[in-house]
């Protein structure tokens, strides 16, 4: 056990933690970082300090307000009866909206309601209007914080953490912003379900985990539709996409128009054909980030022959484009590329190219807090799945 800093931030892991504490770790080092059980991690970084928009693992960030040596609800309760009042002279005038949120704590929603609607008379009595956003279950979702506007101004979202025998209080900062995400995805003009529908939650997992520069040019060799292009350009990053395909190149010209149009900024932006097994990229970028060719489409789980024959093409592919980029590439350069994983009876059968990465020229990337076998992006009902390979070339 460490010691708790009040100035700490607190995040709340996506549905597979494990890519989130890479993504951190990656981004503000392992000697920062925490896990706090199975759904959170703790960052020795104050939260004005991290840029939670960019982040594809995590669903919430909030500041550690204190700990408390209890597990027990009444006695956090009586503590935010006490405690809340405290902080209504730092907010500005108007009705305060309040939820609350409890993670792995023995408290269910109709407790955590009622302890709403006491803290509720308390602040009354304080001078203040307050409306308490009700709880369907022990933590509010993505979609009442944001609907509610529990981080602005006017918002409270206190959040009680359970961290072993001792529970964190947190005041919520910021919070996943699922409307802003589904917009990049399904709005976008062009979209191919034949190539694959990366989630742009994904691709900024896969740019973060190549711990590129401020000044950085992310390539990506395979870029198809250009959502890693998209996400990198929203980072503040240039962007340099090459396919196979020269309707993938005007696909991705479409899409990074479109998104032009809709946010500011100065975007670099180089797009051309390309086979990534045999291209130049001019010039050669700071690091490469990507979704590669994950193979024909699926409908049912394959036989082993057809499954042996899928495999052959995609380790073909991926062992001529790493040679070719091995050539092209500065020695340090790093990369995050995300590729096929076939769930196969029970278990996922890995592409044979990564048995062979020293061959080619590179060291996979260990992380602390997170083993390569768990960074596999999937949902169950997929039968390809995307498993995140980070390296750096020789």
């Amino acid at each position: 056990m460490y010691t708790i800093n009040i100035m700490q931030s607190l995040f709340i892991l996506g549905r597979q933690p494990a890519l989130g504490l890479a993504e951190l770790e990656s981004l503000y080092g392992a000697k920062n970082l925490h896990p706090a059980g199975p759904q959170a991690a703790l960052l020795d970084v104050e939260p004005r300090h991290v840029d939670f928009n960019r982040l594809g693992g995590c669903i919430k960030l909030a500041q550690v307000q204190t700990e408390l040596p209890t597990t027990s609800w009444r006695d956090i309760e009586s503590y935010l009866l006490k405690s809340v009042p405290n902080i209504l002279d730092s907010l500005p005038e108007g009705k305060l909206k309040l939820g609350l949120s409890t993670y792995g704590l023995r408290a269910s929603a109709s407790e955590i309601n009622a302890s709403g609607l006491r803290i509720k008379k308390v602040i009354k009595e304080a001078g203040r209007s307050v409306r308490i956003v009700p709880n369907k279950s022990a933590s509010l979702n993505s979609a009442q914080i944001l609907h509610n506007q529990l981080t602005s101004p006017l918002g409270i979202e206190i959040l009680a953490y359970r961290e072993g025998s001792k529970t964190l209080i947190c005041q919520t900062v910021a919070e996943q912003d699922i409307e802003a995400y589904a917009a990049r995805d399904q709005n976008r003009p062009k979209r191919d379900a034949k190539v694959g529908m990366l989630p742009p939650k994904l691709a900024q997992i896969i740019i973060n985990l190549t711990a590129p520069t401020a000044d950085a040019t992310v390539l990506d060799p395979f870029c198809g539709t250009g959502v890693v292009l998209q996400e990198s350009l929203l980072m503040g990053y240039s962007v340099y996409g090459t396919d196979l395909e020269p309707r993938m190149i005007e696909y991705s010209r479409a899409n990074l128009d479109w998104l032009h149009q809709r946010y500011d900024g100065n975007f670099g932006i180089q797009l051309e054909p390309g086979d990534a097994t045999t291209h130049t990229w001019k010039p050669a970028p700071s690091v490469v980030a990507g979704e590669t060719y994950l193979g024909k489409p699926l409908s049912k789980e394959p036989d082993e022959t057809l499954l042996h024959t899928i495999m052959q093409e995609c380790d073909r592919i991926h062992r001529g484009a790493l040679s070719n980029l091995h050539k092209q590439l500065p020695q340090g350069t790093r990369l995050c590329l995300a590729v096929p994983a076939w769930k196969y009876k029970k278990g996922f059968q890995h592409l044979k190219t990564l048995d062979y990465l020293r061959e080619l020229g590179y060291n996979r990337i260990e992380f602390r807090f997170a083993r390569k076998e768990e960074l596999i992006y999937f949902r169950e009902d997929q039968l390809v799945a995307r498993e995140l390979v980070v390296l750096v070339k020789n």
